[in-house]
Order: structure tokens, then sequence, then C-alpha cells
């Protein structure tokens, strides 16, 4: 009788291993299976991104974004952030917004007035003045308009407002450029021929906008760009900042 009770006993324990064990091996399974399936969410395609403010900023390699193939990523340049920089190697565009179009979606939680400016550089030529701009619009942005210090303000051809800075500027676009006779990059974005005005774009709400840029001139370079709140930081401050605005994807 103890022979028999004693090996109940044994099989009972047996037979509970053997079943966690099988219960184990199925949950093992159904793990091992979940990522048979496409994991949904990934952040790979440049034209789903959406750059997001955070502490009244946004700092943007340039070349986070999609490009036709006129617009050429040089990796080898040292003096240049991120992957590389993009370069316009196509015809010029000096008369007409469009050519080359690319666009950044900016998501903006923290809502107000925002100085614009990118780090450029001139890859064609020697002359500071020449191969030196590109496009910019603002299209669904509360404002948008280049300021000095003195307080003149100057606003996009084609936005209904006046005055409209020297030289062209058509359909809500300015002619953002670079001045001096050093080529190489530097933080600097101003429109006004020969009466350079600051840029600055205002959002009245928490929300997604899109920031256009177009080329213009050939062999102008553009490495990255920021969008600050002035009451919060220095030029300095914002261009110098080595945390990038966060990526996600719609």
């Amino acid at each position: 009788m103890i022979f028999k009770v004693t090996l109940s006993k044994a099989s009972l324990f047996a037979l509970t291993l053997l079943t966690l064990l099988s219960c184990s091996k199925d949950e093992e399974k159904q793990v091992d299976n979940c990522c048979d399936f496409p994991v949904e969410g990934t952040c790979d395609n440049p034209e789903n991104f959406v750059f997001v403010e955070k502490d009244n900023l946004i700092n943007v390699e340039f070349e986070d974004a999609a490009f036709t193939t006129d617009w050429e990523l040089v990796k080898t340049d040292k003096n240049s952030s991120g992957k590389g920089y993009m370069v316009w190697n196509g015809a010029q565009s000096l008369g007409t917004p469009g050519k080359g179009l690319t666009k950044f979606k900016i998501k903006v939680n923290n809502p107000g007035i925002y100085r614009f400016v990118w780090r450029s550089a001139i890859k064609t030529g020697t002359s500071g003045s020449d191969h030196n701009d590109s496009w910019l619009r603002f299209n669904d942005a509360n404002d948008f308009y280049g300021e000095k210090t003195s307080g003149s303000i100057v606003y996009p051809g084609g936005s209904g407002k006046t005055p409209t800075p020297n030289g062209t500027s058509t359909d809500g676009w300015f002619k953002i450029y670079r001045s001096g006779n050093d080529l190489d990059f530097k933080w600097q974005a101003s429109t006004s021929d020969n009466d350079s005005h600051n840029i600055f774009v205002k959002f009245t709400t928490a929300a997604e906008y899109t920031m256009e840029v177009s080329a213009r001139s050939t062999g102008h370079a553009i490495d990255k760009f920021v969008l600050y709140k002035e009451s919060e930081y220095t030029l300095e401050q914002a261009t110098t900042s080595t945390v990038l605005s966060e990526i996600v994807c719609k």
C-alpha cells in the first residue's frame, strides 16, 4: 500500500511537471511568432517625418527630408553636421519658386513668434553674392515676414501685405540669402536685397505646419536649420544646441 501511494505521488508530480513544460513551450512559441508580422509605426520614410518642437526650439538636419534628384547629399565635408549637407546641382531658378521643392512638417507645441535661420555655404564660384540663396515659404503659418532690429518689416510678394522686399519675391516665397566672401558654412538667413531683414514665423496655435524650400541658385548648399523664440534663446544658444528635434511619423 505504501508503494502504491508513493507511486501515485510521483506520477502526479511528473504529470504536473509535464503540463508546466508543455505550457511553457506553447508560450515560448507564441512569443517567437510575435514578430512574424510587419511591425507598425516604423519611421524610415522622410516623406512622413514630422519634426517636433520642444522647449521653443526646432533643430533639424536639412538632409532629413525627401529631395528631387538635382539635390545632392554630400558626405565628405568635415564642416557639415549630421549625415552631410544638401547642395542644389540643377539649373538656376531665380524668378520662379517651386523647382526642386522639398517640405518639412513641423509640430509646434508652444505657439508664438520664432526666428528662422539656416546654416549654408556657397559651393559654386568664388563670389559671396552669387550662388548664395534658396527659396523659403511657410504658407500655412499665421504670419511670415522679415524684420530688422530697427523695426522695419517686409512681407513676401503675393501675400497681400506690404511692403515687400527688395528683389524677387512671389507667391508667398522669400529669397533667403547669406552674404560675405567667407564662402564656407555659416549661420545666416536674410531677405531683401541690400537691406537685410531677419526671418520670422508666427504660429498662433499648437498644430502641425509645413515649411517649404525650393531651389534658386546652383551651388547653394544647406546643412541644417533652426527655429527658436528670441525670448528664450540667443542666436548662439539656438545654433549650437546639440539636441535635434524628435522625429515622429504620421
